[in-house]
């Protein structure tokens, strides 16, 4: 019952934790009554988390167990030796790059369970492992070195964490939750947020860390996670979001996601409605994601109408067409799976053919003084100048004929001008 109980123990640790056996436990080996339970093939671990080597042993009958002594050393050293020493009871026997990292699964050593936990594994922690029992055999200080190994081999990590993401909509506050690969590191790893913008340069966020304890078989066994929350807003959409874990030893793993954010849908300025004569037409632009779907409501009492939607990168353009809509208010309704919103779109009526020219013609008559008055003034400059010129035209053809009679009034008086000038009698 004891072994079955430890075996169990132990599977439940090696699906929990990230390391794998080659081969399940084996069959007890005994010496002089001596029995040590061991796995015969190859625990393989990764660097930064924990491994369970798991272990059972009985003594023959005399001996009290009353500590345990772990040693690694090479494969191909037949005994390890005291300077080999991972765990010991006195911690002074222990080397400093393993102290506080080896733990006993049970103290109570009577119980003959050897199991030890080795937390922040380097890959130097590969090797073969050796257990010693002390105690007293008939009442005499005794121990016994068992002679079947195991062996521990430690890659280096290619586990990433876990991101959980929640749907995210513009504007509603969001938890999101990164866990560390394994359900033990020894020493809680360091958890961080990156968020990488699309021009911004890259920035951590910092979230609240914390260490969840799973069933607890062993009390040993915890979860290492970080939580972040935080409002997303239209720049985060398409954005990548990465959660960086940080494990002793310089040994880091990162997972990245693409953060998609469900926008606010909207109706955009732009949409409106212009009705001339029997036709109203509408246009409703709406920008979302995913993207919104655009209704008109008034449609369901109508029955001469088109619609025509075009979507290009979240946003929608509805155009609406009606015949004979009469006096009413137009509404776009729009929507996604996450949001809706609806707005009566504004109403412009254009004149009618006689509306228009009367409108036209009047203006026209308004500014027709102004056009006269202009004219007027124009044209009596015009008669001015004329005048003006005809004037100094005259004036110097009266000149001329002055200078041509003067030109007759000689003082030497011909017959032929006494004739001329000569009155009748």
């Amino acid at each position: 019952m004891f072994t079955v109980f430890w075996t169990t123990l132990f599977f439940f640790l090696w699906g929990s934790t990230t390391y794998t056996v080659e081969s399940a436990l084996g069959r007890p080996s005994c010496y002089d009554g001596n029995c040590i339970t061991l796995n015969e093939g190859v625990i393989t671990a990764k660097a930064g988390l924990c491994v369970v080597i798991p272990c059972s042993f009985t003594t023959a009958d005399g001996f009290t167990p009353k500590s345990i002594v772990w040693f690694k050393c090479e494969p191909q050293k037949r005994r390890c030796s005291d300077s080999d020493i991972i765990f010991h009871i006195n911690r002074y026997k222990v080397p400093s790059e393993f102290l506080g990292r080896v733990l006993l699964l049970d103290p109570d050593v009577s119980q003959g369970n050897c199991s030890i936990m080795i937390n922040d594994l380097t890959t130097s922690d590969s090797g073969s492992y050796q257990l010693r029992v002390n105690g007293f055999y008939h009442g005499m200080a005794d121990g016994v070195t068992f002679l079947l190994r195991t062996i521990l081999s430690v890659k280096d990590l290619n586990l990433r964490p876990s991101l959980m993401i929640p749907p995210l909509t513009e504007g509603q506050q969001a938890t999101l939750t990164c866990t560390a690969p394994g359900l033990c590191s020894g020493s809680p790893p360091n958890i961080t947020w990156i968020w990488r913008g699309k021009i911004e340069e890259d920035y951590i966020i910092t979230g609240s860390t914390t260490a969840l304890t799973t069933e607890d078989l062993t009390g040993v066994t915890q979860r290492h996670s970080s939580t972040l929350t935080f409002k997303p807003s239209a720049k985060h959409h398409n954005t990548n979001l990465t959660c960086k874990v940080s494990f002793t030893g310089d040994i880091t793993t990162e997972e990245t996601v693409s953060l998609n954010v469900s926008l606010l849908a909207k109706i955009l300025k732009g949409s409106g409605c212009v009705q001339h004569a029997e036709v109203l037409s509408c246009v409703c632009i709406s920008e979302g994601f995913p993207s919104p779907t655009i209704t008109w409501p008034l449609l369901k009492d109508h029955t001469e109408y088109s619609v025509i939607n075009i979507v290009s990168n979240n946003t929608v353009n509805s155009t609406l067409s009606l015949r004979n809509p009469g006096n009413i208010s137009v509404e776009c309704f729009s929507s996604n799976e996450n949001w809706e919103v609806k707005e009566n779109l504004r109403v412009y009526r254009e004149l009618s053919e006689e509306a228009y020219h009367e409108k036209h013609c009047v203006s026209g008559f308004g500014a027709l003084p102004w056009v006269i008055a202009g004219v007027s003034l124009s044209v009596h400059v015009f008669c001015m100048i004329y005048i003006w010129h005809l004037w100094n035209t005259r004036k110097k053809t009266n000149l001329t004929e002055d200078q041509t009679y003067m030109s007759l009034r000689k003082r030497d008086t011909s017959a032929e001008y006494d004739v001329i000038v000569q009155r009748p009698q």
